[in-house]
């Protein structure tokens, strides 16, 4: 068995470039764990939280949004709810600080694809990567914008204007939300008459 003066040099050569965070977890476990489970130990999570801003009227809920690190940027994970028949092909989404004053910076405004059937849910890791620089001391809050499925779109009204209003910590403006008529994705036979107006 080693003392702890032949361990600390046994850690020393084996770990010369290691964080001290793992060297204490290696002294901390010893002897529970021999030192070769210990020299594995899985690195912490990357993963920044990120509030969200429900907007209860969408067909689409989000239970929990997060921003995984990599090397290309952050990439947003959500984890989704589909509460209508209505199959769901994509979102619009923004992103958004909120400094120690409450002051809301826009960060991101982006659609993202995805495919998701009626009445199901799923976590899903968007692909894009997003260019950022948190903060300390600053708070990250999500809010879905709009919600297409091949029928319909649903758009959120004045959806800065409540964001701006929940980051001062304003709670009363809830947004509403104006379905359409999706144009674009529906199959031909279900998009129904086109009128023209004259002039």
């Amino acid at each position: 068995m080693f003392g702890k003066i032949g361990l600390t040099i046994l850690v020393a050569a084996l770990l010369p470039a290691q964080s001290l965070d793992r060297i204490y977890k290696i002294f901390h476990d010893y002897p529970a764990k021999s030192c070769k489970s210990c020299l594995s130990l899985s690195p912490q999570s990357r993963d920044l939280p990120v509030e969200v801003f429900q907007v209860y009227e969408l067909p689409l809920n989000v239970h929990q949004a997060s921003l995984t690190k990599t090397e290309r940027g952050y990439l947003l994970k959500l984890s989704l709810g589909n509460s209508t028949e209505h199959k769901m092909i994509g979102l619009r989404y923004s992103l958004a600080s909120i400094d120690s004053r409450n002051k809301l910076q826009p960060l991101v405004s982006r659609t993202e694809g995805f495919s998701m059937p009626a009445y199901d849910s799923k976590t899903l890791t968007f692909k894009t990567p997003m260019k950022l620089n948190p903060k300390d001391g600053e708070r990250l809050v999500l809010m879905v914008e709009q919600v297409i499925s091949r029928e319909s779109i649903w758009d959120v009204m004045k959806a800065k204007d409540a964001l701006e209003a929940y980051a001062r910590g304003d709670y009363s403006v809830v947004p509403t939300v104006l379905r359409v008529l999706n144009q674009v994705d529906a199959p031909p036979g279900d998009r129904g008459p086109i009128y023209f107006r004259r002039n």
